[in-house]
């Protein structure tokens, strides 16, 4: 080994590091869904008992069950996603990841469109956060679905700003725990139109990031490919 090569392995370590907080940051978030979805998974198959909050999902437990598995699948996955030397000098991995979270990212956003649909409002809740989660829902479908067909183009830039902004709808859910714990703190119990501009303030919160992120990447990289 030359000293060159030697010198040049600390720099090598160092960078490698560096790709790792912003995943880490992204996997603690979404830690909040995952906790939260598998509490609500015990409670279907534990035999918990059926109150008011709980009804809807003893009655039709599928598109729960299936949106807390795709959103646990998404989340976490995609995660690893945003680590640059999986995706760029790993692509293989990269493809191998992808072809498991579009499916999961389209469960997850037509099932949560479905239970907003179908289920039952649940106290708390209004007409404008049911709005709010039709649009956001249908937002993160259209945006894996325009994330997809860009890459059979191979249009790659565009494929990775849909795929970001998918991602960012999805986290929404950690994002609003974080948002709705510092209300409860600083204000007090959020009334009914409160928590539907914080629900949605979340929303716009996590999309301003990946809007900033996809920007950096277009003047980092300008060109059309990886």
């Amino acid at each position: 080994m030359t000293s060159e090569t030697a010198s040049s392995i600390p720099v090598l370590r160092s960078r490698r590091r560096a790709q790792w907080p912003v995943p880490a940051a992204l996997i603690l978030l979404s830690l909040i869904p995952v906790i939260a979805g598998a509490a609500r998974l015990s409670e279907l198959t534990g035999g918990a008992a059926v109150t008011p909050q709980n009804v809807r999902f003893f009655a039709s437990p599928i598109p729960v069950v299936t949106h807390i598995v795709s959103v646990t699948v998404y989340c976490l996955l995609g995660a690893f996603q945003f680590v640059p030397s999986l995706r760029r000098g790993r692509r293989r991995w990269h493809r191998i990841a992808g072809r498991i979270l579009v499916p999961a990212g389209l469960l997850a956003a037509f099932s949560g469109l479905w239970m907003s649909m179908f289920y039952a409002l649940p106290a708390g809740d209004g007409e404008a956060l049911f709005v709010l989660r039709l649009i956001f829902g249908s937002a993160m479908a259209a945006s894996i679905i325009l994330g997809f067909l860009a890459v059979r183009r191979r249009d790659f830039v565009r494929h990775s700003a849909w795929m970001t902004r998918a991602y960012a709808i999805a986290l929404g859910a950690g994002t609003q725990a974080v948002v709705f714990l510092s209300w409860m703190l600083a204000v007090g119990p959020a009334d009914e139109a409160t928590r539907a501009v914080l629900m949605g303030a979340s929303w716009v919160i996590n999309l301003a990031v990946a809007e900033s992120v996809i920007h950096r990447r277009s003047t980092s990289q300008p060109s059309a490919s990886r």
